[in-house]
């Protein structure tokens, strides 16, 4: 069998990509949005904290609308994400009272669906340049910890007295989930010197911890800050289809036709791609594709197993023939899923950085990435195998 013949018979098929695309807009609009309450007095840093933990800038280029005299709705096409932001709230003198009322009565109607959605978070920010907590300011974060829950984030956190006025804020409202200080952006002083961000992370790992189920999907995917977790989340989405390969290739030999194992993949990595909430394009999806030579690698793979099966496993029938196949089918698509996650983690640092991949980098990253991961199906694969096929597979990538 000319296996590389075959191969590049088989290699891409650019119309995936727009297949693949399509599913990642579907993956997107079927998640619940992640609901968030942004609090505080003015000039505590809201907006600031909002697009550096979120993409898109939402804060900045999001569409906003009156919900009530305090309260605007912020959103944007195709981020899971709805913020709710209390633009104007006063917190003293005679309109203390009424302000308060106002925002307790939103969130106890959006808690109920007589008025909004269900609101999932709060965010109340604190200036901590001023280091203090005012009283109205413990009432009101006391009255929505009733309700939701809320993390205090203190913001412009720079002072050296910081950890002290954090357990004085966790004293004065034990009941809110966190209190974390952030810087959000890089402070540049007098003099030249700079103060990096940093909290934000932590911020996140919080939030993730106390969102409810159905919109972590929509947290990891709205979140820019920790690409772990994108990873993580990813990861467990490609087992899962895993075990689906797995099932399709353990059928009679020869291995089942690419017909039915590519759709799988493009799902698989459509459902990744919604994970990563990229705004990749058509472009870049053919380039990592034209990496690994499309996603009929398995289903090619599979085959010349199945005719050379006996060269390793005297004799081979169908019943073991078919396992090889599972095997094959199942960690070749592993394989291209994780390098498939790689390839999108290093687009998104170079987005973060304002950067953007060229079409050849991502291909030679992609076509590098997946060699390597090909080396797990050592873990995976009959024992008589282990030592002649990655090798074999990495020598035929290469060659390319």
């Amino acid at each position: 069998m000319n296996f590389w013949k075959t191969f590049k018979s088989n290699a891409l098929n650019p119309s995936l990509a727009l297949d693949l695309l399509k599913q990642v807009d579907q993956e997107v609009e079927k998640m619940e949005p992640l609901r968030i309450l942004l609090a505080g007095k003015t000039g505590s840093g809201k907006s600031t904290l909002v697009n550096a933990l979120f993409r898109e800038n939402i804060a900045s280029t999001g569409v906003g609308l009156p919900v009530t005299q305090k309260v605007q709705k912020i959103t944007k096409q195709g981020l899971p994400l709805i913020v709710y932001d209390t633009k104007g709230l006063e917190l003293h003198s005679k309109s203390q009272d009424e302000s308060i009322g106002h925002l307790l009565h939103l969130v106890k109607n959006a808690k109920k669906g007589t008025a909004l959605e269900p609101i999932h978070l709060v965010y109340y920010c604190i200036n901590a340049t001023m280091a203090r907590i005012e009283p109205q300011e413990i009432t009101l974060i006391s009255m929505l910890a009733e309700q939701l829950p809320v993390v205090v984030v203190l913001t412009q956190a720079i002072s050296d007295n910081i950890e002290s006025f954090k357990a004085s804020v966790y004293k004065a409202v034990p009941q809110v989930k966190a209190v974390v200080p952030v810087l959000a952006k890089e402070l540049e002083l007098a003099g030249g010197q700079k103060i990096d961000a940093y909290g934000l992370d932590e911020l996140i790992r919080k939030s993730h911890q106390v969102v409810p189920t159905e919109v972590k999907k929509a947290f990891i995917n709205a979140q820019r800050v920790d690409l772990a977790l994108k990873v993580a989340e990813a990861r467990s989405w490609a087992n899962r289809y895993m075990k689906t390969t797995f099932g399709i290739g353990i059928t009679p030999l020869p291995i089942a036709d690419s017909a039915l194992l590519v759709p799988i993949q493009i799902t698989m990595l459509a459902h990744i791609t919604s994970i990563f909430g990229l705004s990749i394009d058509k472009k870049q999806i053919v380039s990592m594709m034209a990496g690994v030579g499309g996603t009929g690698l398995a289903s090619v793979v599979g085959k010349y197993l199945a005719s050379s099966a006996a060269k390793w496993l005297p004799g081979v029938g169908s019943i073991t023939g078919g396992v090889v196949n599972g095997f094959t089918a199942s960690t070749v698509t592993l394989a291209l899923a994780y390098s498939y996650i790689e390839i999108l983690k290093q687009i998104a640092i170079a987005e973060n950085q304002g950067k953007k991949l060229l079409a050849k980098e991502i291909t030679e990253l992609m076509r590098k990435t997946f060699g390597e991961e090909l080396k797990t199906l050592n873990l995976s694969l009959p024992h008589n195998l282990r030592e002649s096929l990655p090798d074999w597979i990495a020598t035929e990538i290469d060659h390319k």
